[in-house]
């Protein structure tokens, strides 16, 4: 696309900015042209919020329009790693190329991270229409790590047509991956059957798709059909969540999967809410970044004593965490004023 001139709609760096193809950023253009390498850089720069991380997704922003992203979130050792290998080997028989964010959980003690998805994803392993990209939670509490939506970004501006973000696994908690992806589908057992009434609402409100895995365990029909009964109590939609069974071990069902995803991404797309979809996402990147921004302008306003003393103050119970705040926010307006 040489010479092709893009205009970057972001307001946050200036309305009306213009980027040609060649002036994007040296790892960009090289991802984009199939280079792997370079991508991967690219992604670590984003993920460890190097300082040149700003202009490569700037770059990238007005290019992720194409990709339809997947969320794939589940109970631990639901076999997600397995399915999600499973659907990129499917989609690749479609000529899709795919991309996969595996995120990993870190290790509140050491804070490190196995990051073993690509290992039990070997099966995968030369093909050059798959991506796959481990990620650290980094005590991020809804499973998906902090960067991911960024990192997915940099894949669809690279030229990915599907995107899978699978979560760490923990269960009921993973209401971020719904703010990720475009539509999520939700991995259980036929163990889980039994207690998916007692489940959380989030994570049977989030699913688009519920997948009972491992279907050829004894329970599997009683599972389906439980989360089914489950999914009666949603409020009424157009859309009906389907529930499917899969033995993704040996790819029984993964076509009929993929069949159904791709109808789910046809049907948003025909009533505009692929659309809306995004909007939202791109309205949730704007609040979090706007989070971070005030939180270390607050940071660096407000003198490190000042905030000690206020919390041995709050520790004391001398004054209330009102207080406390009213108390520190009033130093930063007045820090701010002064400046």
């Amino acid at each position: 696309m040489p010479g092709v001139v893009i205009a970057l709609a972001r307001a946050a760096v200036g309305v009306g900015a213009r980027v040609t193809v060649e002036a994007m950023p040296e790892l960009l253009r090289r991802a984009r042209a199939g280079d792997r390498v370079a991508l991967a850089r690219a992604i670590s720069v984003v993920e460890n919020g190097a300082p040149e991380a700003a202009a490569l997704l700037d770059a990238s922003f007005p290019l992720a329009t194409n990709a339809c992203r997947l969320g794939v979130t589940g109970p631990p050792g639901a076999g997600k790693s397995t399915l999600v290998t499973r659907l990129a080997q499917e989609w690749r028989r479609r000529k899709r190329t795919v991309a996969i964010v595996a995120v990993d959980p870190t290790s509140p003690f050491s804070g490190g991270a196995l990051l073993g998805d690509r290992v039990r994803m070997g099966e995968l392993s030369g093909d050059p229409g798959v991506f796959i990209r481990s990620m650290a939670s980094r005590g991020s509490l809804g499973g998906v790590a902090v960067h991911t939506s960024q990192v997915c970004d940099l894949l669809d501006a690279a030229g990915f047509d599907r995107i899978l973000v699978e979560t760490v696994g923990v269960g009921q908690s993973e209401l971020e991956v719904a703010q990720t992806a475009d539509a999520t589908a939700v991995v259980l057992v036929p163990e889980s059957g039994d207690g998916v009434q007692a489940m959380k609402a989030g994570l049977m409100e989030i699913g688009d798709l519920f997948v009972i895995n491992k279907a050829d365990r004894e329970g599997a029909e009683r599972g389906a059909f439980a989360v089914r009964s489950a999914l009666e109590l949603r409020a009424h939609a157009e859309w009906s969540p389907p529930v499917l069974l899969t033995v993704a071990t040996n790819g029984d069902g993964v076509p009929e999967l993929v069949d159904e995803i791709e109808g789910y991404f046809e049907f948003l797309r025909a009533r505009g809410q692929l659309d809306v979809r995004r909007r939202e996402r791109i309205e949730q990147r704007l609040d979090d970044l706007l989070r971070g921004r005030l939180w270390e302008e607050f940071t660096g306003r407000v003198p490190e004593s000042d905030r000690r003393r206020t919390l041995e103050q709050l520790a004391e119970r001398r004054i209330t965490p009102h207080q406390a705040a009213e108390r520190l926010l009033g130093g930063t307006s007045r820090n701010g004023r002064s400046g």
